[in-house]
């Protein structure tokens, strides 16, 4: 099944974690984000991110986040972890997944993977999940 969600970003607390003089940045962030479409909720979560002073010389990031909500009537939390990858030469690619045996509630059982794309200023996330039959 496709899962497809609009995401805002409604917390950012950046870190520093290395800031060389040449280079891009390392920086620690802890997210917040809420959802609306075919999964309705909130997630919370930590990444690492490089480069994100200066994305048009490349930048990466590494996700891990607790999503907590609804997708149909199947109410539950699930845990997905999810990178990307652009700069001048290189087109954004977004790769990640749920983690195994991370589904609570409803959402038990869940598994699939997870893309983010943003365009025109706004987000999107898209699973595609297979969820075992409800009891």
């Amino acid at each position: 099944m496709t899962v497809v969600s609009t995401f805002d970003v409604t917390g950012w607390d950046a870190t520093p974690t290395d800031t060389p003089e040449a280079g891009p940045d390392l920086s620690r962030v802890a997210l917040t984000k809420t959802f609306a479409g075919d999964f309705e909720g909130t997630s919370s979560g930590e990444g690492l991110f490089c480069g994100m002073g200066a994305p048009e010389a490349g930048a990466g990031y590494l996700v891990s986040e607790r999503l907590a909500g609804r997708i149909g009537e199947r109410e539950g939390t699930f845990v997905i972890q999810h990178g990307g990858l652009m700069g001048p030469e290189v087109a954004p690619h977004t790769f990640g997944n749920i983690v195994p045996g991370s589904g609570t509630g409803a959402l038990a059982g869940i598994a699939g993977t997870v893309q983010i794309a943003q365009a025109d200023g706004t987000h999107t996330m898209t699973l595609e999940v297979t969820l075992p039959p409800e009891a």
